[in-house]
This record gives structure tokens, C-alpha cells and sequence, in this order.
């Protein structure tokens, strides 16, 4: 059975509760929204709660503030910085939580969480969407950022499709990173990054990523993103459909539907299902270890 309940969480006074036997999410209702905690019952939460912003409302400034948001791409400042500092509506069907902000009068778009628990799982089906208001055509991919805890191992899988002479997969680089950067291992089977809470310095890469899914081991737990990819069609930044942004205190998980063109009144959906297990963490470079986990999930 799946409760669904307003409290108070992080300091903020009010906030929705959504939860079974087995997990619990929060979503905030005063700033956002943010899914700002997904975890097993009495269980760590996985998602990064950055501290000297929970509980805070309003101000002019864009907060990051941890948990999952919805954003627009390509990245640009201000329009995909808009901030969200401020009260947000929700409605309830079922077992499901559509949670919507204030419309965007700068970028003339309406964005949205549909939010469903499963009764006797820990799976959660977040459908975005994003509305363009405005009067003409805008072209922009939905981006779904899940802030995550740091300490975290994310595991990325490679594309085993064989293209003969031709190349079978796409990386994107940020100016920012190195590809020598010791948190990540370039593997046969997994690309993996490991959290390293001393280190500042941020990196950042995409992939195309066709299998459609990413994962997250942290607080002897396994986050598990899937998402739908479409290899044929066009994405943002040099046509990467998932990111991924490390730093200190946190690692971005990131999916990104296709490159799309809302005409007004139209609007953009993007789903992504999360799961949640108890699972024990694998070493960064031990792939066989790594595949026996997966294949359990897949």
C-alpha cells in the first residue's frame, strides 16, 4: 500500500511523503520541486541534501539544493537557471503525485514531475514533461538531473553492438575535464566513477549511452536509473543522451530525452524509473564482479 502525506523534512515545514513497505521519497513543496530523498525504509538517504540550503526559500539566486530536478537543454545561463525558490502545487491520483511549479515567464515554459510508487516495490516512474507557453516554436531536450550522494560508485555500461569498421559509441568532454582523472576507469565492459570527497575539482562527461540505464552504489545500496534512448535521432551536446558531473560533495546521475521542437500549447515528456536495492558495493575496476551484480537486475 502506497501513503502519501504531507510533513516536515530537511527543515522545510511542509513537504510530500510517498511511500510503501519498502521505500520512501520526499518531495519538497515550499522551493522546487525536488525529489530530495529516495531510500530504503529506515534506510540512508541516497540523494545529496546540501546543508546550508535545506530548508531555505525564496531569493532571487538559483539553488541547487540536492535531490532530483527537472531542467531544459542545452545548458544556458539564465534561462536554464531560472530560479524555483518559491511554493509549488501538487495533486494526487492513486498511487501517483503530479507536482507542478510556477510557470516560467522568462524561458515561457510549464514544467512538471508525474510521480508514481509501486505498492509492493521499490520502482518509481517519474514522468517530466515541460509545456511551452509561450507564442512560437522552441527546440530544447528534457533533462532530468538526479544529485546523489557523495562517497558513491556509478557504474556506466559499454555498448556491445559491433559496427565492423565504424565507430559504435560517443563521449563528450567538458573543458574542465581530464581524462586522466584517477575517479574514472575506463573499462571493457563498465565505465566507472568514484566519488572522491577530497577533491574539488569537477568533472564531467556524456555518453550516448544506448543501453538506457545508469547506476549508483552508495550506503550498501544500488540506485538504478533506466530511461528510454533512441540511437537514431538527435540529442544535445554533440548527441549524448546521459551526463554525468562529479565534485566533491556530489555525483550527478543525468538523462536527457531527444533534441525536440515544442510548438505552443505542446508539450515534451521524458520518464525515467528508478529501483532501489540492498546491495554491497563492487571495486571500481573489478568488471566481473560488477557484471554479476548487474546481470541480477537486467
Amino acid at each position: 500500500m502506497v501513503k502519501i502525506y504531507e510533513s516536515a523534512y530537511g527543515g522545510w515545514q511542509k513537504c510530500l511523503f510517498i511511500e510503501n513497505e519498502i521505500v520512501q521519497l520526499v518531495v519538497t513543496l515550499e522551493v522546487g520541486p525536488r525529489i530530495i530523498r529516495y531510500a530504503l525504509q529506515k534506510g540512508e538517504n541516497m540523494f545529496c541534501e546540501v546543508k546550508d540550503q535545506m530548508g531555505t526559500t525564496g531569493g532571487d539566486n538559483w539553488k541547487i539544493y540536492g535531490g532530483h530536478r527537472l531542467w531544459h537543454s542545452p545548458e544556458n545561463k539564465p534561462r536554464t537557471y531560472i530560479n524555483d525558490n518559491f511554493p509549488v502545487k501538487y495533486t494526487v491520483d492513486g498511487n501517483s503525485v503530479t507536482v507542478t511549479p510556477e510557470n516560467e515567464d522568462y524561458s515561457r515554459t510549464q514544467k512538471e514531475m508525474a510521480i508514481t510508487l509501486s505498492e509492493n516495490s521499490s520502482k518509481v516512474i517519474i514522468e517530466h514533461r515541460i509545456t511551452n507557453t509561450g507564442a512560437w516554436d522552441i527546440d530544447l531536450a528534457l533533462w532530468a538531473l538526479t544529485v546523489c550522494d557523495k562517497g558513491g560508485l556509478e557504474v556506466l555500461g559499454e555498448p556491445e553492438k559491433y559496427r565492423a569498421l565504424l565507430p559504435n559509441r560517443r563521449v563528450s568532454l567538458w573543458p574542465y575535464s581530464k581524462m586522466n582523472d584517477h575517479r574514472v576507469y575506463w573499462g571493457d565492459k563498465y565505465i566507472t566513477l568514484n566519488s572522491d570527497p577530497t577533491l574539488k575539482e569537477p568533472f564531467k562527461m556524456g555518453i550516448d549511452n544506448h543501453l538506457g540505464w545508469a547506476a549508483i552504489f552508495n550506503k550498501d545500496c544500488l540506485f538504478l536509473k533506466r530511461y528510454p534512448v533512441e540511437p537514431e535521432v538527435e540529442y544535445t551536446d554533440f548527441g549524448v543522451s546521459f551526463e554525468t558531473y562529479i565534485c566533491d560533495y556530489m555525483t550527478e546521475c543525468e538523462s536527457l530525452s531527444p533534441l525536440m521542437r515544442l510548438t505552443p500549447g505542446s508539450m515534451g515528456i521524458h520518464v525515467e524509473e528508478w529501483e532501489l536495492f540492498k546491495e554491497e558495493r563492487p571495486d571500481a575496476k573489478d568488471e566481473e564482479a560488477i557484471k554479476k551484480i548487474m546481470d541480477k537486475y537486467m
